[in-house]
């Protein structure tokens, strides 16, 4: 399969953080297809991060390729990356990254204002953002409220909404139930998927805990395609 095949693609990829205590990562290959559910487990300090940080495109590979979506993303500006970022790319942070004083309904749609190829495929974006919120599990009367007073499983469902919303084909998660109980997490994965699988995206969860493997198509080990080293300044 060429990498235009692939949602995800990294072949031959290398970054070195600059600083007083540097750090290598090297990703010789790793892909991820169309419509799949993927967990990636690391310890902390095996690079998670850095590898959300080059898929993304807020920091660039000192040497290889990062195709997302069959596009290069060391050829864009910085300035096209964060387009290409905000069209392609849904993200869930472990802390939400909610506006705490906007409305759940303006935080939701926030992502479209930001990338119109995403909110051109939105016919509605009022009413879809309230089907999202019904299809996760969340009251009806939330639309209006401010994200800051909800619970915390009520705000990872409004992360994930806004992460939805313009189907984009790919889904990056980064830890995103690690202040959740098992039984909240397992729901949460279970309303994601369903969502995922209904708009034809990718999930890409990144966390530490094996609990949640049995929930996803294809777990791997950051150990397996990742080689990280550390040097002394």
């Amino acid at each position: 399969m060429t990498n235009s095949d692939h949602i995800l693609a990294l072949s031959d990829v290398s970054f070195r953080w600059p600083g007083q205590t540097s750090f290598a990562l090297n990703v010789r290959d790793f892909r991820l297809d169309p419509a799949e559910t993927v967990l990636l487990l690391g310890e902390s300090g095996s690079g998670k991060s850095t590898l959300l940080s080059l898929i993304c495109g807020t920091i660039l590979a000192k040497s290889g390729r990062v195709h997302v979506a069959g596009t290069d993303i060391g050829g864009l500006s910085s300035g096209q990356r964060d387009r290409f970022r905000a069209e392609q790319i849904g993200l869930i942070f472990q802390q939400f990254n909610l506006l705490p004083f906007a409305s759940v309904r303006d935080n939701i749609l926030l992502p479209l204002r930001f990338a119109p190829d995403r909110a051109g495929r939105v016919s509605a974006p009022l009413a879809t953002a309230e089907r999202l919120c019904r299809d996760l599990g969340l009251p009806e009367d939330v639309m209006a409220q401010k994200a800051g007073r909800l619970s915390v499983g009520q705000q990872q469902r409004v992360a994930a909404a806004r992460a939805l919303i313009g189907t984009p084909p790919l889904i990056v998660a980064d830890e995103p139930t690690s202040s959740l109980d098992a039984v909240t997490q397992a729901t949460f994965l279970d309303l994601l998927f369903a969502q995922s699988r209904a708009h034809g995206s990718t999930v890409m969860m990144v966390s530490h805990d094996s609990r949640l493997a049995n929930q996803f198509d294809r777990v791997i080990d950051m150990a397996d395609i990742a080689h990280t080293t550390r040097y002394a300044a």
